[in-house]
């Protein structure tokens, strides 16, 4: 089921001089899950400058690329296809490995080309 954004936010949007397109349930399940992964979200770690910026990883990877190092892990990166799956909303939409993982790509490609906003969706 596909909500749509409120008046008021429409108007927000529209003032403030960005257009982003109508958030589906599978972004919102992305961020959740870079929220929430871990317990702390994927943030944690790399929001820190050391560490791989994961908007700008997605637009050097693949899909496939992106999806491997979350099931297999990378230089000191666990695998984190673990976290995700026990990520509470994956659970109750009832993802499956591959529209979770999926589901995390297409959030942080959004976010990485501007199409989807920062911040709680």
């Amino acid at each position: 089921m596909k909500k749509t954004l409120g008046l008021a936010a429409a108007f927000a949007l529209m003032f403030s001089g960005q257009v982003f397109a109508e958030v589906s349930e599978d972004i919102k399940i992305g961020a959740k899950i870079y929220e929430r992964a871990f317990g702390r979200g994927c943030g944690t770690c790399h929001d820190v400058s050391s560490n791989p910026n994961l908007l700008e990883s997605v637009k050097k990877l693949s899909k496939e690329e992106f999806i491997n190092v979350l099931k297999n892990g990378r230089n000191s990166m666990p695998k984190a296809v673990g976290a995700i799956m026990d990520v509470g909303p994956v659970k109750k939409a009832g993802y499956t490995e591959e529209q979770a993982l999926e589901a995390i790509y297409n959030y942080l490609k959004g976010r990485s080309d501007g199409s989807v906003p920062a911040g709680k969706l």
